[in-house]
């Protein structure tokens, strides 16, 4: 990624974040609060998924080997569905527990979790300072950042709900705000599980391909396009491949055409690896994305 979130900012989130899960489990204790103890669980994930993103991102950038041509990227792309999937589950889980409170409702100290939500939401807020540069363009510290930030939504909602148990009991309000902020986890993370997929199953980017078609035969020399190949090694790498109807012409002059299709791809549609076979009369019958497979080419 652009900016590197550092092994010094990941372990200062990772001691944040077990300091604020003892100081909410002992809280919540006191409390009585479901709200304080779910959020105190969800830090304690929330120091595994940290620990799991720096681990993933360091794999993510060792070099390209034999066995690994595209490098270790994808690495990133598991942690960070693991890290969102881990969300929702936590999120279920924090729902049913809240219903079985409303269910059966307990007296809940305020003032207690008052105090000890608003330490929790300044660490919270520090962690997510600390993460924020790496957010946009990374998807594995994007989910690692969600679930600093859900965590800092969460102790705000418990502040909420502790200024007004303080002053009024009002029993189903701890476990309403529990379901509410549950929901909201399980909003944030989805789309990351749904992007994370969509990378594994190695889908086809949103391109426009209809102007990339256009755009290629534009070149002088080119005639037609079909094979055409696209997909992710992570959030921002797009690799492409296709197949090019040329003129009968030099080896030399081909590579101009090369030269032409690449700064294209590269300046126009963001892609960063492009890999083109130039044909005469070969294939230029076929459409241009090649969907059938050819069983007698399949690795065995």
């Amino acid at each position: 990624m652009d900016e590197q979130i550092t092994g010094k900012r990941f372990l200062a989130v990772t001691v944040l974040n077990v300091l604020i899960t003892v100081v909410e489990i002992i809280g919540g204790l006191i409390s009585g609060s479901l709200a304080l103890l779910s959020d105190a669980f969800h830090n304690l994930g929330d120091s595994f998924s940290i620990v799991l993103g720096y681990v993933a991102q360091s794999i993510a950038n060792k070099p390209e080997t034999s066995k690994r041509t595209y490098g270790y990227r994808r690495a990133e792309i598991l942690a960070a569905m693991v890290n969102a999937a881990f969300l929702i589950i936590v999120s279920a889980f924090l729902i049913i527990e809240a219903v079985k409170r409303i269910q059966q409702p307990t007296h809940i100290n305020g003032e207690v979790m008052l105090t000890v939500a608003v330490v929790g939401l300044v660490a919270n807020l520090l962690s997510a300072v600390l993460l924020h540069s790496g957010s946009h363009n990374n998807l594995n510290v994007k989910a690692t950042y969600l679930h600093v930030l859900s965590d800092a939504l969460s102790s705000f909602a418990v502040i909420i709900g502790g200024v007004i148990l303080t002053f009024v009991n009002i029993p189903w309000l701890d476990p309403v705000l529990t379901i509410a902020v549950a929901i909201y986890i399980a909003c944030e993370a989805w789309p990351v599980i749904k992007q994370t997929v969509t990378i594994l199953m190695e889908s086809a980017p949103k391109l426009d391909y209809n102007g990339i078609e256009q755009d290629l035969v534009k070149i002088d020399g080119v005639t037609a396009v079909h094979h055409v190949h696209a997909w992710m090694i992570d959030e921002k790498r797009i690799i492409f491949s296709a197949h090019l109807n040329c003129h009968d012409m030099k080896l030399s002059d081909v590579e101009k055409i090369y030269s032409q299709v690449d700064k294209i791809l590269r300046e126009k549609y963001g892609i960063c690896h492009v890999t083109i076979q130039a044909e005469y009369h070969r294939g230029k019958d076929e459409d241009f994305f090649d969907t059938v497979v050819d069983e007698e080419h399949l690795i065995k």
